[in-house]
Formats: structure tokens, sequence, C-alpha cells
């Protein structure tokens, strides 16, 4: 594209958090000479949210404010503003304050925590995933209350973290008959649940919460938990809804479904990041990434497009960490339909490993405390390189030694 036509373009970009920044940031990164506008619904300005659930929340920070100049680089902010709706064959789209004309338009409003029914607006029931969520939570650690969690998912788990560190009797309640269900096997997930007892935390499975009342949560077979406070962390879903009815395609799991370009289904319009699903070629499948690294990585591709560079498919291998209980948790790839497991070193110690391979290729890893196991499997990993599973077993032996 050349740059007189660049210069009379307008780049909107719906979402201002990793996602969104990061499309902005890499658009001028990479010479786009037009308008970019970002268009947030908080009024802060644009933050990043893995310090919510740690340095914000236990008041070793005040927010955590993305170092980016967006005035010296001709970013205009829009924040406070609420998206309402996509009229594409107008390229607007509609807000609070009237419609904002794009030639190309970016979605990159995330996801939105899953509420508990029947909790909505239920006095002392929380959520944590924005820097106002964090703030009322703040006073909560500090007067050392009495908290549930409802979800022993990753942010139950860092929030549980927190809890502990900040003095809270802390109880997780979890539906499942162990953490992370939703996202680990059994086998590798099972162990982690000795992760609570040690911190203090009491973990509940197979606990169903019934209702919420003032100062208890009362659980389906009658259990009554005393609850100064309550976090819910079951999940989250993309932040979608305002494209209903705009004739973009959205997956059943509300997602935008992009293709290998991040491009959506309408002309000239794209999505990143949490609230978009891609096709990965190197997964045979469908991915919808809820984390950082995705939210970072696939702005370049879509800045890239937009210019007109050479197209780049974006086909990532997913990557995330989490700190909870003293314990810094890695994971990189994608395990659906991996046929074998390996285990590198015990589980009951501090630092161990899991590898999944398919046809011998490794294709996923968790490393707890082992971050050279994830730097080397990570990079193996992009290689499609296969992986001899005795050697790898050896915890003593380097991956990148223990190939085939």
């Amino acid at each position: 594209m050349s740059e007189q036509k660049q210069a009379q373009q307008r780049v909107v970009v719906v979402g201002a958090g990793m996602a969104g920044v990061q499309t902005a940031v890499a658009l001028r990164e990479q010479g786009f000479a037009g308008q970019v506008t970002l268009v947030g619904a908080e009024p802060h300005q644009p933050y990043d949210r893995p310090p919510l659930s740690k340095a914000v929340l236990l008041g070793k920070a005040e927010d955590s404010a993305f170092d980016v100049d967006f005035e010296a680089l001709a970013i205009e902010l829009r924040l406070g503003l609420d998206v309402t709706g996509l009229r594409a064959d107008a390229h607007e789209v509609d807000t609070e304050a009237g419609p904002v004309p794009y030639d190309v338009l970016v979605v990159a409003t995330g996801a939105e925590p899953v509420t508990l029914p029947g909790t909505e607006g239920v006095p002392g029931v929380h959520l944590l995933r924005t820097l106002d969520d964090a703030a009322r939570l703040r006073p909560v650690l500090e007067r050392r209350h009495d908290i549930v969690v409802v979800g022993a998912g990753w942010i139950g788990a860092e929030f549980a973290t927190a809890a502990r560190e900040a003095g809270c009797a802390v109880t997780v309640v979890e539906a499942a008959d162990r953490p992370l269900a939703g996202a680990l096997p059994a086998e590798v997930a099972a162990p982690m649940a000795g992760w609570y007892a040690e911190s203090g935390a009491e973990l509940l499975t197979h606990a169903r919460v019934d209702r919420i009342e003032p100062g208890t949560v009362v659980l389906a077979d009658g259990r009554r938990l005393p609850a100064d406070a309550v976090v819910v962390g079951i999940g989250a879903r993309p932040a979608t809804h305002w494209l209903t009815g705009s004739g973009i395609a959205l997956g059943a799991d509300g997602s935008v479904t992009a293709d290998d370009r991040l491009r959506t289904s309408l002309p000239d319009v794209y999505a990143v990041g949490d609230c978009a699903s891609f096709p990965s070629a190197r997964y045979a499948s469908r991915l919808l990434v809820h984390h950082w690294d995705n939210a970072l990585q696939g702005p370049r591709t879509v800045a890239a497009d937009i210019i007109g560079e050479t197209p780049r498919v974006y086909d990532p291998v997913p990557y995330f960490w989490s700190e909870q209980f003293g314990r810094f948790v890695q994971y990189a790839g994608h395990h659906t339909g991996a046929a074998e497991l390996v285990h590198r070193g015990d589980p009951a110690d501090p630092a161990w490993s899991v590898l999944w391979l398919r046809d011998g290729v490794l294709v996923a890893l968790l490393a707890v405390g082992r971050p050279r196991d994830l730097a080397q499997g990570r990079k193996l990993i992009e290689s499609g390189a296969r992986v001899d599973p005795r050697r790898a077993a050896d915890a003593s032996v380097p991956l990148k030694a223990a190939l085939l």
C-alpha cells in the first residue's frame, strides 16, 4: 500500500487491552501513516491485566498502565466509551457518543468473566477482571476477611494465592473433582490440589454453590461457609455481544471466527486476542486462546496485513504462565488429542514437567518450576521435533538432548 493511500486510511481498534494497544503500536512500528484510533470502554489509561491478581491487588502497585506514549505515536485514545454495535455496510461502529467511521476495523474487545447465576448485584460478590475490580478487592484483603473463591481454575488459584499472602482465611469451592479440571487432565492436575493445603487454603471439590446469602455461601449439599467476600472465577467468554446482528461470523463459543491472517467474515474487519478464534494447521483445529501471549503476538500479523505486507499466517504455539502458591507454572502448546504423556520429575517435588506427544512429536508441555524445560520445549514444539520418550522422562537430561 502506498504511503499516500495509507495516510488517507482510518484504522479503528475497539478494545484498549493488550491486543488493542499492541495492534495500534504495531501499526506505527511497521510504518502505517494513516489515522489510528483506539476505543476503550474503561476510563483508565490502557493497562496490562496480569498484575491485577498480583501487585495491584496486594497494594504493591497502584496500576499497571502500559508504558506507551500514545501522543508521540499519534494514536488517538477514546476512553470510557462503550461500543454498542457494528454497521459494516456503513463502515461505522456505534458508540454512546455517536457513530465512529472506519476504513479498517480491528475487534479486540477481549473476554468477560462468567458470572455465577443469581449473584448479580449481591453485596460482597466480586469478579477480578478490571482495574476497578482489583481496587474493590484490595481493602477486602487488607482487612483479612474470610473469603470464599468459587472456581479452582487459573484465576481462582492466583487470587487464592494473593489472599493467603495477605493473611485472609480462604476456602476455594470447585464443582469438579480437582483444580484446573477444564484445562488439564486428571493425572496432571490432581497433584496440584495439595498446593492449596500447603498454603493454608481449604479446597473443596465436588462442591456446587446453591446460593449466596449475606456473609454466607450455601452449598448444594447444605454446607454453609462463612464469607465476608466471595470471588467468582469460573471462566471467561469472548466479549462479542455488541456484534450481534452485525453479520460477522461467530462461533458457538461466542468468538469471532477469524481466518489464518485474523481477518473476519466481513470485509476490512479483523479480530485479535481473547475474542477471536483462528484455525491452526499445527494442531488441525480452531483455537480460542485466552492468554496474554496471544494478545501480544496476534497484533503483528494484523498490522502487517493492514499495511499490505506479504501475508503472514498466524499459527503460534500458545503460551501462558501462572504464579500460584509459590510456584511458577508455564504451559506451551495444545495437548488436546495427544496420545502419550511423559512425566519429567515427581509432582510431589517443587519442580517437575509433563510432556504431551503425538506420534512421537512434542505438541505441548507444562513446566512447574522448570523454566529451562519450557524454553527448550517451546522451541521443539515450534520445529515439530520428535522426542525420545525414555530420554525425555529423565529430568536430568536437557530436553534439547532428548531428540530422536
